[in-house]
């Protein structure tokens, strides 16, 4: 045993032995503080406690239960990602080997297929550990090395310009300048001449010289404006012209330059607000609107949390020569805190707990001395129907372990925040969910199921359709729509190959759409009954379906009924080299065709309806 104990220390970080039931025998390991911290891991604890005081997810007496070896991930509410791998020995007791995964960078389970993801990293700290930032930095990744005109939106803490400068490090202009403007804290009768310069004798108190502004210190390089909303009418008008034409004119001068530079814009506001309201111009919004990039408040990345009071804690204990840690619990109530102030208000209370803790260990009580939790806003349920009381209760209890679960994602927060224990939180849980399934092989739900079935296939049809038409030849034809080509016919034939071949689709037909909205046919098989050039009027159901393949969602209607009979179609974009999308492919199938698909479907899943 103790030569086996050996060699996985040469492996991992810590080693907890424990008897067939999960008390720990045993607890050695080659110095990390993670387990040091809860009072479960010493001899004589259990092994689910230690679970349930350190990790998200409760697994031991499951891999106990099949008495094999495993090895699986566990998330630490502490930051450290842990590999463990559970051994079970001979005498029937276990030895549980946990390995601490040091990535700087989001884990690799959470990671998205692509070149983009794994070429392009910001080169300084950016921490990324969830779903809703990874796909922010999926859109930073495309803006990166093109000029187009960024806005980021966000709550006033989220890292706007944390995201603007990552941008800028990432990407081809990497090497020119970042000059950050903050809008709102420059007087409104200075921020003309900030921006775009001055030349000498402009005003009274010009600079002999004159001076440059930001626009053409910004030169081969990013310009971010933050707090963009609170530019001046005026100001906006000249903005405007520098976006569109790319050339400075500064103040006092009749000549222009041009600059080479990329805007990126942030706001807290909400723009289209001010549009409505006369205090942002539309045509600078749509300007400034070429690609937004929404930066999720930090408590709806809950997951992330953890890994943020690291890194900071990290900062600050080397900023300040300390060495404080915290407890499981006040990371704990960390994550459950609404943190209105976001990343910023995070990383200003990590700061001041590292400097004003007397002690090597931050708890709760620490964190709630700097934290606002006071008495909990209540607002009574709206019921606007009697109903038996039992009932009632039953309703917003589940409505709150839904909403907790939401958030969370975790049985250990969300039994924190509804101040109940773990295992009634558990319990609860399970019971809702046993519910919701219940209720989702319901005769209608198994009905939806099916039909979602048969709409995948369809789905994925127009997909393939649209994916073998040239965007060029439609391009083409749109150019010529009131005479005959060689592109119709090409069109005309692909298109009639592809329903003959499929031999359950009535139609195959290309639509585009006019400035005004209209569905317009261009091309379909030969047996369509509407001709080129003539506008397609439908029911909202399926012309809806064609607006989302137009914004580039492929979609399946349900069954509807036109002049034309009753058909199920599916969607999807034709998109050409530059991503743009040219027009839409349409299948259309008979009502009899999917009423005889979902027999065949019940049938095959032995599924009554």
């Amino acid at each position: 045993m103790d030569h086996f104990t050996s060699a996985l220390l040469s492996i991992y970080d810590q080693l907890i032995v424990t008897d067939n039931n999960g008390t720990i025998l045993k607890s050695i390991g080659t110095g990390n503080s993670l387990f040091h911290t809860v009072k479960s891991a010493n001899v004589g604890g259990s092994i689910k406690d230690v679970e349930q005081d350190l990790f998200s997810t409760s697994l031991a007496e499951e891999v106990m239960g099949k008495n094999e070896k495993r090895s699986f991930m566990q998330r630490s509410w502490q930051g450290p990602e842990m590999l463990m791998t559970a051994y079970p020995i001979e005498t029937g007791a276990w030895v549980w080997a946990y390995k601490e995964i040091k990535d700087s960078y989001p884990d690799t389970s959470m990671r998205q297929s692509g070149p983009l993801l794994e070429s392009k990293k910001p080169s300084f700290p950016f921490v990324i550990r969830s779903k809703p930032m990874l796909d922010v930095l999926h859109k930073m990744q495309m803006v990166c090395d093109v000029s187009a005109t960024v806005l980021l939106l966000g709550e006033s803490g989220v890292g706007k310009e944390i995201a603007a400068r990552a941008i800028h490090n990432m990407g081809n202009r990497s090497d020119g300048p970042f000059i950050p403007v903050n809008c709102g804290a420059i007087p409104e009768n200075l921020i003309e001449s900030e921006l775009f310069g001055y030349v000498e004798g402009a005003f009274t108190s010009a600079r002999k010289d004159g001076a440059k502004g930001k626009f053409t210190l910004a030169h081969k390089g990013i310009l971010f404006l933050d707090e963009v909303g609170e530019l001046p009418l005026n100001v906006q008008v000249k903005l405007l012209r520098v976006l569109q034409e790319r050339v400075v004119t500064p103040i006092g001068s009749t000549t222009s330059h041009p600059v080479d530079i990329q805007v990126i814009a942030a706001t807290n506001k909400s723009l289209e607000k001010m549009v409505k309201k006369g205090e942002f111009r539309e045509d600078l919004y749509y300007r400034l609107h070429v690609v937004p990039i929404h930066l999720p408040p930090l408590r709806n990345r809950v997951d992330e949390i953890p890994h943020l009071v690291q890194f900071f804690l990290q900062k600050y204990n080397t900023l300040y020569n300390r060495n404080v840690a915290f407890t499981p619990d006040a990371i704990d109530l960390l994550c459950i805190y609404q943190w209105p102030g976001n990343v910023r208000e995070l990383e200003n209370t990590v700061e001041r707990l590292v400097i004003t803790s007397g002690i090597p260990e931050v708890d709760v009580a620490l964190v709630k001395e700097v934290l606002p939790f006071g008495p909990k806003p209540t607002s009574l349920p709206v019921i606007d129907f009697l109903m038996p009381l039992q009932e009632a209760v039953e309703l917003v209890e589940e409505q709150l372990i839904n909403m907790a679960m939401e958030q969370y994602k975790s049985l250990k927060l969300a039994a924190k925040v509804l101040e109940v224990s773990q295992p009634t939180m558990s319990r609860k849980y399970k019971k809702l969910r046993n519910k919701i399934e219940e209720a989702r092989f319901s005769p209608v739900n198994k009905r939806a199921i099916l039909e979602e079935q048969i709409n995948q296939r369809l789905r994925s049809v127009a997909a393939v359709t649209a994916a073998i038409i040239p965007a060029e030849e439609v391009i083409s034809l749109q150019k010529n729509m009131n005479r005959q080509t060689s592109y119709s016919q090409k069109l005309k034939q692909k298109l009639t190959m592809i329903q003959e071949k499929e031999g359950v689709i009535e139609w195959v037909f290309i639509f585009i759409m006019t400035e005004d909205e209209r569905l317009i046919h261009l091309v379909a098989d030969k047996g369509f009954v509407i001709e080129p050039g003539e506008e397609y009027i439908g029911p909202p159901e399926m012309v809806n379906v064609a607006y989302q393949a137009f914004n580039g969602k492929s979609g399946v209607t349900p069954i509807y009924e036109d002049r034309y009979g009753e058909w199920k179609t599916s969607f999807a974009p034709i998109i050409d080299d530059d991503g743009n999308i040219v027009a839409i492919v349409g299948c259309d199938y008979s009502k009899a065709y999917f009423n005889s698909e979902m027999q065949r479907l019940r049938k095959q899943l032995n599924i009554h309806v």
